[in-house]
């Protein structure tokens, strides 16, 4: 009877074969120090961060695994959610490494969404707030540019209105040039146009004047000379009309 032990079952716990993988991969393992964590699940937004679970397994993987993103959301939504756990099963899928790295940057962002009041996580309010600061920058410049595309169209319809202005009109040309091209009467009533006398300016007679020496300016003719001169001038009118008067007789008495 005293060897009646050596036949019974022994348990799972002193057999090698049924001991714990799980535990024995939780003690070969490295973990990220933020796991040791507490996040309440019900006040996190997981609508929110299930689009940044699908583009970051998808860049792990070069390609999109529906299967297993849809793997990590039912995880995410146990009651009792143990991060250590959920990084063993994904270590088959993702790599030790990559598995560690997406864990940690994940349950950096749960905590982060589980300290909020609105259940979002802070890198993302801020990521919001830059792509809006962008969205106005970029808008802003777009208005910029057409104002300033307006503004120099402006301008130019209003160059091509005063040239317009200034410009005659076809009709108005023609009647300038027939009127250019008509001769205007003359003096002599000919319809031929006669250029009148120029006449000297007053600057043209002060140079004149310098440019006389000094003796010919100062050189005037003697007083019986001008005397003279005149009395010749009306002897010779005076003989030309006693000429006049004695032909006009002679004409009479014929």
């Amino acid at each position: 009877m005293a060897d009646a032990g050596f036949f019974r079952g022994t348990s799972a716990a002193q057999d090698s074969r049924f001991s714990d993988k799980e535990k024995k991969m939780m003690k070969q393992m490295k973990f990220a120090d933020s796991l040791v964590k507490k996040v309440d699940m019900p006040r996190v937004k997981l609508d929110v961060i299930k689009p940044w679970i699908t583009r970051r397994v998808t860049e792990m993987l070069g390609a999109e695994d529906e299967v297993l993103i849809e793997f990590v959301f039912n995880q995410l939504e146990e009651k009792n959610l143990n991060p250590r756990k959920m990084q063993i099963n994904l270590t088959g899928f993702l790599n030790g490494k990559n598995a560690r790295v997406f864990m940690q940057e994940l349950w950096d962002l749960l905590c982060s969404a589980s300290a909020n009041p609105n259940g979002i996580p802070d890198s993302f309010i801020e990521e919001k707030k830059e792509e809006i600061k962008k969205r106005n920058e970029e808008q802003a410049r777009q208005e910029l540019l057409i104002g300033r595309q307006l503004e120099a169209e402006r301008q130019r319809v209003e160059h091509q209105l005063s040239c317009a202005v200034r410009q005659p009109s076809p009709v108005t040309e023609e009647r300038r040039s027939r009127h250019r091209a008509s001769p205007a009467p003359g003096p002599g009533g000919d319809g031929l146009s006669r250029s009148p006398r120029r006449r000297s300016s007053s600057r043209e007679r002060r140079a004149e004047k310098r440019r006389r020496s000094p003796s010919e300016r100062s050189v005037s003719p003697p007083e019986g000379v001008k005397k003279s001169s005149r009395q010749d001038t009306a002897e010779v009118r005076k003989s030309r009309s006693k000429a006049k008067k004695t032909a006009d007789r002679q004409r009479g008495g014929r």
